[in-house]
């Protein structure tokens, strides 16, 4: 069993390097905490590469559509990359489709990332968490933690990065994109999505037949 790794050490080596949590975690377990050697390894296996391509223009890429299994539930996510080469990989197809799946399984999720919820909306969730009663009797500073806590993990749910992919929970969308950065040798953004639900914001009538029948005979 490998040591215990602290969730900021791992996030410290993801910031150097772009490499997914899981990855930076299992290379600091296997060099013992050692953060230069983790990096060396990272790098060897290809997995080090994707925060110095997230600058790069992405102009190609796929609008992938899905259509969940009995019609009520459908998603378009555009996914854009550098090349028509590498969008018609089947490694970028592959990866376009289980967004769009995951969209599909995420009904709470509504941006790509934490940078693009706007702030009244997270100053709105700040407002909520703050007024809730289990809290006002704490003193302020825990009140304040506490509702940072919560405003971080409604942002969470909110981001459609910070998922746990519904194929491999060990992971997240973004670590997802990461790999396949890492595989590819492209930069890959999920631009923009749209979830559709059959009948959703409309009010749903149940008929009284006879009623209407009866209506229809007063005619």
């Amino acid at each position: 069993m490998g040591i215990e790794i602290s969730a900021q050490y791992v996030k410290e080596l993801r910031g150097i390097t772009g490499a997914g949590m899981m990855d930076c975690k299992k290379a600091l377990q296997e060099a013992s905490g050692d953060i230069d050697k983790a990096i060396e390894s990272l790098r060897q296996k290809g997995l080090a590469s994707a925060s110095k391509k997230s600058g790069r223009r992405t102009a190609e890429g796929l609008i992938e559509s899905y259509i969940h299994a009995g019609s009520k539930i459908g998603v378009m996510v555009e996914i854009n990359c550098e090349t028509d080469f590498v969008a018609r990989r089947p490694e970028f197809q592959e990866l376009t489709k289980n967004i769009a799946m995951q969209i599909a399984a995420s009904p709470q999720v509504e941006y790509v990332d934490k940078e693009s919820i706007p702030n009244d909306i997270i100053e709105r969730e700040k407002t909520i968490e703050s007024g809730k009663d289990d809290i006002c009797n704490k003193p302020e500073n825990v009140q304040i933690q506490i509702v940072k806590g919560r405003v971080e993990k409604r942002l969470n749910e909110l981001s459609l990065m910070d998922q746990a992919f519904i194929r491999n929970t060990d992971i997240t969308i973004r670590d997802l994109v990461n790999e396949k950065i890492a595989l590819i040798g492209e930069n890959i953004q999920i631009r923009r999505f749209v979830r559709f639900l059959l009948g959703e914001g409309l009010e749903k009538v149940n008929p009284n037949f006879s009623e209407e029948v009866a209506s229809m005979i007063k005619s």
